[in-house]
Formats: C-alpha cells, sequence, structure tokens
C-alpha cells in the first residue's frame, strides 16, 4: 500500500507557520469538505457489497441459489428466529433516514443524507465489525410536509431484514414519536444515533471531565444550549446517570425551558421538550448569557459556530468549568477560543481537535453488544452503561484535561463496550440469549479483527487504491488560498 505524503491527522502542520489559531481551524474545516468532496468522486462513495461466503466451484451457485436456498427458506418460515442464524440479519443495521437534519446543514432531501449514513455504515463496519446498509426515504406526504408516520411505517415493514434499526438526522419533533413508536412497536433495537448516542458519548466525556475538576454530577450546575433530539436526550440521561434537574438550564431559540413555556405546551409533538420544561430551571431564567453565570458546565449542540457561544458566558462560569460545544460542522466556539475564555475542559464533536465527544466512539459498540444477545430494543440502562465503559476504559490507560475519552483510533474500546451493553441487555431482559461478558467481548473482537483485517487485505492487495497526493495537496492549497 502506497504511503500518504501527507498525514491526515497532523492537520495543524500542514498550513503556513504565520496562521493565527482561528485561521487554522478554517482551513482545517475548508480542507476537509474538499477532501470530502475530491475523495468520494474518487471512490464513488465508501460502501460496497462483498460476498462473505466463497464459490469453491460451479455447484456452490446451487447451494447459495437454487434449489438449495430453498432449505433456508422454509426453515426460517417455521421459525424466525433461525433468520439470525442462518443470514446476515444478526449482524446487519439499516441506517434510516429522511434526511431532514443533516449535520448542521438542515434539509438535504432524502439523497442528500447518503454521504452521512453510508459514513455511519462505514464506521459500523470498520469499528464494530457490523454491516450497516444506508436507507434514506422520502418522508414527505401529499401536502409535501414531512410525516413521521411515513418513517414509522417504513421501518415497520423492513424491520425482518435486520438486526437493529439506526435512525439518523431526522428532524424534531418527528424524531421523538418515530423513535418512541418504533422501540415499542419493533421486535428488533431501534436506535436513535442523534439522540441517544449523542447522548452515550456526551455522558462519558462529563463523567471523566468531572473526575478532572473534582465536582460530582448531582451537584454541577449544567448549562445547556440547543434543545434538539441531542440535548433533550443528553439532558435525560445525565439525570438518570445523577444529576439534578432543577440544577439544569435549557435553552432552545426563543429561551429557556420553563414551566413558562407555554408554546411548548400547546404543542404535544414537542412532548420530551415539555418533559424538560418540568423538571428544569425553575427559576425560570430565559437568556443563557445569565444562565450561564457560576455555571459549572455548558453542552451545546444548537447552531454552527464559531460565533454562537461567546467567550465572555465562559468567563462568567464557575472555576474548572466544563464546556462542550459540539455543533457540527463548526463547534459553537473553537476549544481554543473556549480555553482561552477560562475553560478547564473543552471539547467539541470533531476529531481534529482534543477531546472528540462524537457518537462515532457509541453506537459502533453499542449496536455490536444488542447484537450480540438479539436484543428487543435498546434502553437508556444500556446507553448509560456504554457511556461508563467508555469513561473507565480511558481513565484507566489515562486521562487529562485534553484526552477525556478514547478516541476512534483505539480499538480495544469497541469490543469492550459492546460486551459491558450485551450484559446490561441480559439484565435489563430485553436480550434473547444470553452469554458470558468474556464470550461476548471475544465474539466481538473477533468480527471487528475481522473487518479490520479484511480492510487492510483488500488496501495491501490495490482493490482499494490510495487517492492521488496531488489531491491532499490541492485540497491543502484550496483551503489556504480560501482563509487568506
Amino acid at each position: 500500500m502506497k504511503k500518504l505524503k501527507i498525514d491526515l491527522t497532523n492537520l495543524n502542520e500542514v498550513f503556513p507557520e504565520d496562521f493565527s489559531q482561528e485561521q487554522i481551524a478554517k482551513g482545517k474545516t475548508l480542507f476537509l469538505k474538499k477532501m470530502a468532496e475530491d475523495a468520494h468522486h474518487f471512490y464513488g462513495g465508501k460502501i460496497q457489497t462483498v460476498p462473505k461466503a466463497g464459490v469453491f466451484g460451479f455447484n456452490w451457485f446451487n447451494v447459495w441459489y437454487t434449489p438449495g436456498v430453498s432449505k433456508i427458506s422454509t426453515t426460517i418460515r417455521d421459525d424466525n428466529n433461525t433468520s439470525f442464524d442462518l443470514s446476515n440479519r444478526g449482524n446487519f443495521v439499516a441506517v434510516v433516514s429522511d434526511s431532514t437534519r443533516v449535520l448542521g446543514d438542515g434539509d438535504c432531501t432524502p439523497p442528500g443524507g447518503l454521504g452521512v449514513m453510508e459514513g455511519k455504515a462505514f464506521l459500523m463496519k470498520y469499528l464494530g465489525g457490523v454491516d450497516g446498509i444506508a436507507l434514506c426515504v422520502d418522508s414527505k406526504n401529499e401536502d409535501g410536509k414531512n410525516d413521521p408516520q411515513k418513517i414509522i411505517d417504513f421501518v415497520k415493514m423492513c424491520q425482518h431484514s435486520f438486526g437493529a434499526i439506526n435512525l439518523e438526522d431526522i428532524s424534531q419533533p418527528n424524531c421523538y414519536k418515530v423513535l418512541d413508536t418504533l422501540r415499542e412497536e419493533c421486535d428488533i433495537p431501534v436506535w436513535h444515533d442523534d439522540a441517544q448516542g449523542t447522548a452515550c458519548v456526551t455522558l462519558a466525556g462529563l463523567i471523566n471531565a468531572l473526575k478532572l475538576a473534582e465536582k460530582k454530577i448531582g451537584d454541577v450546575k449544567i448549562v445547556m444550549l440547543g434543545a434538539g433530539a441531542s440535548n433533550t436526550t443528553i439532558a435525560r440521561l445525565i439525570v438518570t446517570a445523577g444529576g439534578d434537574p432543577k440544577k439544569m438550564y435549557l435553552f432552545d431559540s426563543k429561551g429557556g425551558l420553563h414551566m413558562g413555556r407555554e408554546d411548548i405546551k400547546a404543542d404535544e409533538r414537542f412532548y420530551r421538550k415539555w418533559e424538560l420544561c418540568e423538571s428544569t430551571n425553575p427559576e425560570k431564567i430565559d437568556t443563557f448569557a445569565e444562565a450561564c453565570k457560576g455555571a459549572d458546565v455548558m453542552i451545546a449542540l444548537s447552531k454552527p459556530g464559531p460565533d454562537t457561544v461567546k467567550p465572555e458566558w465562559i468567563t462568567s462560569m464557575a472555576e474548572k468549568s466544563i464546556v462542550f460545544t459540539c455543533a457540527n460542522p463548526v463547534p459553537e466556539i473553537y476549544p481554543y477560543a473556549a480555553k482561552e475564555a477560562g475553560a478547564f475542559i473543552a471539547a467539541t464533536g470533531r476529531g481534529d481537535f482534543p477531546n472528540q465527544v462524537n457518537n462515532s466512539l457509541g453506537f459502533p459498540g453499542i449496536l455490536k453488544g444488542a447484537l450480540l444477545v438479539r436484543a428487543k430494543k435498546v434502553t437508556d440502562n444500556m446507553a448509560i452503561a456504554a457511556a461508563y465503559s467508555l469513561a473507565n476504559y480511558a481513565e484507566k490507560r489515562g486521562i487529562d484535561p485534553e484526552n477525556i475519552v478514547p478516541t476512534m483510533d483505539e480499538s480495544g474500546v469497541f469490543a469492550v463496550e459492546a460486551a459491558d451493553v450485551a450484559m446490561q441487555a441480559i439484565k435489563d431482559g430485553v436480550a434473547r440469549i444470553e452469554m458470558t461478558w468474556d464470550e461476548a467481548f471475544q465474539k466481538a473482537k473477533a468480527d471487528i479483527d475481522y473487518s479490520r483485517g479484511m480492510t487492510k487485505c483488500v488496501m495491501d492487495n490495490g482493490f482499494i487504491d490510495s487517492p492521488p497526493d496531488d489531491m491532499l495537496q490541492n485540497a491543502i492549497q484550496w483551503a489556504v488560498d480560501q482563509v487568506k
């Protein structure tokens, strides 16, 4: 395999020495977007279908297809659960989206979400040893409005081909109804990664950040900018993990969430937000700047920055403040600016900055764990178990203010996370089969090693070619020119 001349993990080093931190941050964003465009053109996307069984002679076609496969159909007909053993269903996840809220770009039309959904399937395979497929659907009804029932019906119809469903990039309030309905009405796990996945990894980061700040989750004041699927679920998991809702303050585009928000109460589609109105912000604070005063933790998943969060808001926070600004593709404030304003720990959703608090650390292991025991759903307890699994894994190998959670290249974390989630599924009574922690770990590890080994094999043998060096050089130069 040809070695690239530019290591994408050291982007800071490729920009001119006279660039400021702000210019480097902007340049990296532009470079990564340009590289994504060019690399996707080069490869034609990033997922393909490859057989997992061999062809050892002509008659093997008759084994894998007709007439031999008739036995598989009738066996599954007589016992649907055998589909998990006799097909790829037990390791197969559908990534379903109507693409109405893709990253920070909003409604991108159904096919516009394919890049993200293929990316999700890519990470599932490489990090978790799980097969995934992108299914971007049109949820508009005859009136041109996005109808959550259309997504619900689609998933219920196709669930029999999959071991789990990963919902992604569905705008609120539709995302609440889609997830809550499907969790109860499907026989397989239905997981909303923007909500539960982001919440799980954010909780993991918060657990370790609080350890470093020597603060307890039940004592801290937490302010949250943005009240969409991610932050509302983060709030719920924090409370379940011991946070005090009376010390939590959530804000949407119209102000603080509290009992005085009649606009939220009047719209039954926002029932998840109203639940938080009932339990948080007892003082009915309506401005985020006011709520930040003396706060220990800020968690922002709102409008992309870098000027969405003001430095003075961070300066007004308590000592050893913890700031998570996780909007995509650009955080609400860059981490260097947050640190300059007084933050003790700063995290974002991006891997090109320290402390990537991103759902990519969660879903590969969580879904793998659920699939291992053929879980019927992913419970909140399973998500919290994954959060503690991630936090503990990082703590054992060492944490500091610039390194609070594992990174995606720490391959060992996903098998551990999968095993911990599988054990919690058994405890919660949602597993179809039982196994020991070590059995779950060894199976997850074997599947992950297989996926990584297969990828390396096809790269080493030229079936996946390296992008040309001039692609990287051109993208860097283009980004530099745009920033100057």
